[in-house]
């Protein structure tokens, strides 16, 4: 008997042992379970901030007015075109949520799987262009620098390529030469009644965009290699860029994009310039995200 209430006794106990068990490990699974829900709805929560380039950038005063207009509470932060790459880049290796300021041409389109959002409000306008601006009186005193100048026009698929090769490590003046060479046909119509100079110097300024930067390096050395010019380049921020061909410090700019982004500028110093027309079509500025994200519209920042 005393035996048989042994048995019984060992049994209650197993089993009361194994349930315990299991109830352990099945809180565990949902504690897992509930961390990767948590972790996922992490991933997918919108960031309160918006990553910006420098401040004198008609973008950034475009995204603070996209800003009140949506009624958002979110932090535009000031930096570079180079940080706020550098920020996009670690956040899609993380498979994090960032937004971030963005145009088009930009050689980040090509490398990341990215959408803009959509702008019911219309607050950054549609396709732009880029405009050459240059300095009154070029025209007569460096005719054939203008004429190039005026003559200039390409595609985004054109700037992109120099773009990528400058990302990829290729020096910026190198990848402005690898391209005049590759496409001689074009350039020859820049140049097209246009006669040397005599080693004139030349100031062409522009900002830290990687378009700009691969734009303004590709007229720098068809003037130098083609019409026999020494150019000085001068990077600067937006306004200083502006200000300094309005006043004659600067000879001509490639880097106009209008009518939103510079379009401050352009009513501030049109009087002063001489606006030589578009040099790009197909441009757009706006809010990016990574693809992953499942937003689609300014309005779901809120």
């Amino acid at each position: 008997m005393n035996m048989k209430k042994g048995l019984i006794l060992s049994l209650i106990l197993m089993l009361a042992f194994t349930l315990a068990a299991c109830g352990s490990g099945s809180s565990d699974n949902a504690s897992s379970n509930n961390g990767d829900a948590n972790s996922e709805t992490k991933q997918m929560e919108v960031p309160k901030e918006i990553v910006g380039i420098d401040p004198g950038a008609g973008i950034m005063q475009a995204t603070q007015k996209a800003i009140e207009e949506y009624g958002l509470e979110t932090k535009l932060i000031e930096g570079s075109s180079a940080a706020m790459t550098a920020a996009l880049d670690k956040a899609i290796s993380k498979k994090e949520p960032i937004i971030v300021t963005g145009w088009t041409p930009h050689w980040k389109f090509a490398k990341y799987d990215l959408k803009y959002l959509e702008d019911p409000k219309n607050v950054y306008g549609g396709d732009e262009q880029i405009h050459t601006i240059a300095r009154q009186g070029l025209k007569e005193d460096q005719p054939d620098a203008y004429k190039l100048l005026d003559q200039f026009e390409w595609e985004p698929a054109d700037m992109e390529s120099i773009m990528v090769a400058i990302q990829a490590g290729t020096d910026p003046k190198e990848a402005a030469k690898n391209w005049v060479d590759e496409n001689s046909a074009k350039v020859d119509k820049w140049v097209e009644g246009a006669n040397p100079a005599d080693g004139v110097k030349l100031k062409l300024g522009y900002v830290a965009w990687d378009s700009e930067i691969a734009s303004t390096h590709v007229v720098a050395h068809v003037l130098e290699s083609k019409l026999n010019y020494k150019v000085e380049l001068l990077q600067v921020e937006a306004g200083p860029m502006w200000t300094g061909v309005a006043n004659g410090d600067v000879d001509a700019i490639v880097a106009a994009w209008l009518p939103t982004t510079h379009k401050d500028y352009y009513e501030k110093y049109k009087d002063q310039i001489d606006d030589l027309g578009v040099n790009l079509n197909g441009t757009k500025i706006g809010l990016v995200v990574p693809s992953y994200m499942e937003i689609s519209s300014i309005e779901d920042l809120k």
